[in-house]
């Protein structure tokens, strides 16, 4: 990939995931199933495959990264269900450093949030004009399995100023081997959490992990992810 290209890709993917971010080689599998993989400078990539029913196994050891896919939806629900057969210990999601989590699923959203200011926002110009016909989220919420299971809910993400809030589902103790079902109102939480009076379409949808603080062994699956009316 020539170098330009491959800034413009990082460019893209930062505002949805909060960090510099950088595309990765993506598996056959992967991209049949509509994924495409990307990562962090610097932390080794977790595996990310994909399953015969639609689904996803992510396993590692103290890795971290994510797979992501554009979309396209007005208000619903997000419906999926997800496993940890091993994760990290409980880590304080609402702070930087040590917070890692086995399992995290992002929504970009195509709307601001009533507070953000010029500054976020002069920063957004810029990275849309260079992403070109690529529409980058202004709002993100994750929804994750990990943390203490204390953090506020929802917190801000602390890596991304005011654009950006994280519901804790599932705490890092939770029953392991078991799968667990999530329906989601996504308008209803974008409201509560940015203090909106409407929520806005859905743009990218990423699924991540993060065990590299604590160096923990990662076994986890999520699948039937799918959207629908609430």
């Amino acid at each position: 990939m020539p170098p330009l290209i491959r800034a413009l890709c990082v460019l893209l993917l930062a505002p949805l995931l909060g960090a510099p971010a950088e595309r990765l080689p993506t598996p056959d599998p992967l991209r049949a199933a509509g994924w495409e993989k990307g990562g962090w400078p610097g932390i080794k990539p977790a595996t990310f495959e994909a399953l015969p029913d639609g689904g996803l196994r992510i396993t590692g050891m103290g890795q971290g990264s994510f797979v992501w896919r554009s979309v396209t939806r007005a208000d619903a629900c997000l419906y999926w269900r997800w496993r940890v057969d091993q994760g990290p210990p409980p880590t304080p999601l609402d702070r930087k450093g040590g917070d890692d989590r086995a399992i995290a699923i992002t929504v970009g959203f195509d709307g601001w949030p009533p507070d953000a200011g010029f500054f976020q926002k002069a920063q957004f110009t810029m990275a849309q004009a260079m992403a070109g016909d690529h529409r980058l989220p202004r709002s993100m919420i994750a929804y994750v399995w990990g943390g203490t299971g204390q953090e506020p809910r929802p917190f801000a993400n602390p890596y991304v100023a005011g654009l950006g809030k994280v519901y804790v589902l599932r705490a890092a103790n939770a029953p392991r081997q078991q799968w667990f079902d999530e329906k989601i109102d996504l308008g209803r939480d974008w409201r509560a959490a940015f203090k909106g009076a409407g929520a806005p379409p859905v743009l990218e949808i990423m699924i991540g992990t993060d065990v590299d603080d604590t160096n923990a062994r990662l076994d986890a699956r999520i699948d039937r992810i799918r959207f629908a009316p609430c």
